[in-house]
């Protein structure tokens, strides 16, 4: 066992996409804006993890957090679809029991993820999508966004700008489009569980889902080998199995949790995609593995330590 796998304790970490975010692309003042925001998000969750409140509560309020900043392309500055619509994706997972609640295609709902965990504590089901699942929100009385907060001017010009025959703003490609946002984490327990949430991609078709809603492809939680939220090109992810593929070469292969990361991570690169990961395991530190330049990360260990990067030259 190294170093690394042998610290324990609480621990968080998010991500708010991945893609060609590089410093002459960005904008200085978007660079405080998604540093801050996700120092913020981990502030929070580290101090809840601290006084015990449990890993599930924990992530999911820090993906309903990004969801609620329209920097992200997740709840409100959600990418529009080649309608103009807004269709969200949201899934988390309890590692301790693998009970899990998952949505697509969802509208006029301000958290996705918290939908999510209604299906989860539920228990019925484990996946609602499109009119089921509004209908379920409906009947729950969750809380209702409608598009006019949803959406927001930056993502109207993505999706004009995608549309007039420019190539397709994808969450992997374009910082202004910053996509998918995910968290995992483990609590004073020792439990895991990992969330994420997504607007999916601009000038997609109405109907069309990713891999962040898919359990074993681009969320995972399972207290004996890892929690996982990737991003990035969801197709790719979708067809290596992304997260599935880590836990297995954790389970089966005993491979360590960055070679496992690193390992389904080439199964997307060779189907052309590409993005990246956040993973936990029962112990040691997060990490992020991309094969991005950069990706939006952060993360929070006991005693307010936090650090954040998006760069790929950055620890």
């Amino acid at each position: 066992m190294t170093a690394e796998e042998a610290r324990g304790g609480v621990a968080l970490s998010v991500h708010g996409g991945a893609g060609r975010i590089e410093r002459d692309r960005l904008a200085p003042s978007r660079d405080r804006e998604l540093r801050d925001a996700i120092a913020r998000v981990l502030r929070v969750g580290i101090g809840r993890l601290e006084s015990g409140a449990r890993v599930l509560d924990v992530v999911q309020a820090a993906v309903a957090a990004l969801e609620d900043d329209p920097l992200f392309n997740a709840g409100r500055g959600s990418a529009l679809t080649a309608d103009g619509t807004v269709e969200m994706d949201a899934a988390l997972m309890d590692g301790r029991t693998r009970a899990a609640g998952a949505v697509a295609c969802v509208r006029g709902v301000r958290n996705p993820i918290a939908l999510a965990r209604h299906v989860l504590e539920d228990g019925r089901h484990v996946f609602l999508a499109g009119e089921g699942a509004d209908r379920f929100a409906r009947e729950l009385g969750a809380a209702s966004a409608t598009d006019g907060w949803l959406v927001t001017e930056e993502r109207r010009a993505e999706l004009a700008s995608a549309q007039s025959g420019d190539r397709v703003s994808l969450d992997r490609d374009e910082p202004s489009a910053l996509g998918t946002v995910g968290a995992v984490a483990r609590d004073a327990r020792g439990d895991l569980a990992a969330a994420t949430s997504t607007g999916g991609m601009t000038n997609q078709r109405p109907g069309r889902v990713g891999d962040s809603p898919i359990l074993g492809a681009g969320t995972w939680a399972d207290n004996a080998t890892c929690a996982v939220s990737a991003t990035g090109h969801g197709e790719a992810f979708l067809r290596a199995a992304f997260a599935h593929e880590v836990d297995a070469a954790i389970r089966i292969g005993r491979l360590p949790l960055r070679a496992a990361c690193e390992q389904a991570l080439a199964r997307v690169a060779a189907l052309g995609g590409s993005g990246g990961c956040i993973a936990i395991a029962r112990q040691g530190d997060p990490l992020a593995v991309f094969n991005t330049a950069g990706m939006v990360r952060g993360l929070a260990q006991p005693g307010g330590k936090i650090s954040v990067a998006l760069y790929r030259d950055e620890a």
